[in-house]
């Protein structure tokens, strides 16, 4: 068994998983707490911890790339496990199916109002979920059924091809290569073909053009974990120290192109253009390089512990904190200490409604309970 690999599961994963899922579950609530505060650099923290309003980048619009950076990753450590027990490809597509349907399910679920459902016109169908669900079927689907030379040629295919298409192909009313919320093509596609609700009213920044260089940034996952997989090469061992090299270097010439591509197609999350997936997968890259070598191959687990708690049941606490009140609970437990916390109340508030969601994960990790879709 390969170091830092149990059952074809990475340590080093799970705890990049459980850091992503952090910072949306809680981390991001202290930030504001801080902030309240007016302790120094706490502002500068907590406008990292919100999204761009359209063209740039924060810390916090890496959050959801790199968790599909990681399905990437996870799907090439698992298509090889079902290969290696026999699996055929249709048996695989059918798994894959069976849970994309049910994770795009559960995405509609988290975005339904339930004030006013059953309104159809109310019901977001696309959504974070939803996109993690397309993501890994169409990933899936193309590394099933190529080999690995053609799932890296088809990567730039996607991203050349979102940006000619966003790029030449005219918007009514405003023409083509329009970058703004209202010109641009992927608005356009949204108001046209989506039903339902829009996450922004007039447009969603999980639309359905946008769906395919998202798909580009979980195949990108699927390379680095192919990368963490070689074990020989030409006939000769491969180092596990040179596998973490390569990565950091393709990490860092991912992040170069990125920024080279911003004044052709600004970075930007809401379109998720092309700049934006180099430079979110090479920063996602780097990242996994660095969990790698110091959980995996250094052996230095007990820093990740908490990480990896939140990492193995990472879908389970983003449903959880959506339907479970851990903020109104933490507000409970707080309520009539205002005069004992003083201005410090919103941050205590929040430390406990981490608490309470990781004591939650950890209940269930000693238990040994991995809920899986």
């Amino acid at each position: 068994m390969s170091p830092g690999i149990q059952k074809n599961r990475l340590v080093s994963l799970d705890a990049l998983r459980g850091f992503d899922m952090f910072w949306i579950v809680g981390a991001r609530a202290i930030a504001g707490g801080m902030a309240s505060l007016n302790l120094p650099g706490a502002s500068v923290v907590a406008g990292q911890l919100s999204h761009t309003k359209w063209n740039g980048f924060s810390f916090y619009d890496l959050i959801f790339p790199l968790f599909i950076f990681m399905t990437g990753v996870s799907l090439a450590l698992s298509l090889k496990k079902r290969k290696g027990r026999g699996d055929g490809k249709g048996t695989m597509m059918k798994h894959i199916l069976k849970r994309t349907i049910i994770l795009f399910a559960l995405g509609i679920v988290y975005n339904l109002d339930f004030r006013s459902y059953p309104d159809f016109d109310a019901i977001r169908i696309m959504g974070v979920l939803q996109r993690i669900a397309l993501c890994y079927f169409f990933a899936s689907f193309i590394t099933i059924y190529n080999k690995t030379r053609t799932q890296a040629v088809i990567i730039p295919i996607i991203l050349i091809g979102y940006w000619a298409i966003m790029r030449f192909v005219p918007v009514p009313g405003f023409g083509a290569g329009i970058w703004t919320e209202q010109g641009n093509l992927e608005h356009y596609v949204d108001i046209l073909l989506l039903p339902g609700r829009l996450y922004h009213g007039s447009w969603d920044p999980e639309g359905i053009l946008s769906t395919l260089p998202a798909v580009a940034t979980c195949l990108l996952g699927v390379m680095a974990g192919h990368l963490l997989q070689v074990r020989e090469w030409k006939g000769k061992p491969v180092n596990p120290l040179h596998r973490v090299q390569v990565m950091v270097f393709s990490g860092i010439a991912l992040t170069m192109i990125g920024l080279l591509m911003d004044p052709i197609f600004p970075i930007n999350k809401n379109l998720w253009s092309s700049s934006f997936v180099l430079f979110t997968a090479g920063l996602s890259a780097i990242l996994l390089a660095v969990f790698h070598w110091l959980i995996d191959l250094r052996g230095y687990r007990q820093w990740a512990f908490p990480f990896v708690v939140i990492g193995v049941n990472s879908i389970f606490i983003y449903l959880a904190a959506r339907f479970i009140p851990f903020d109104r609970i933490a507000r409970w437990l707080t309520a009539g200490t205002q005069t004992f916390w003083g201005q410090s109340l919103d941050l205590v508030t929040a430390l406990i409604q981490l608490f309470l969601e990781w004591l939650l994960l950890f209940f269930l990790y000693k238990r040994k309970i991995y809920i899986k879709i």
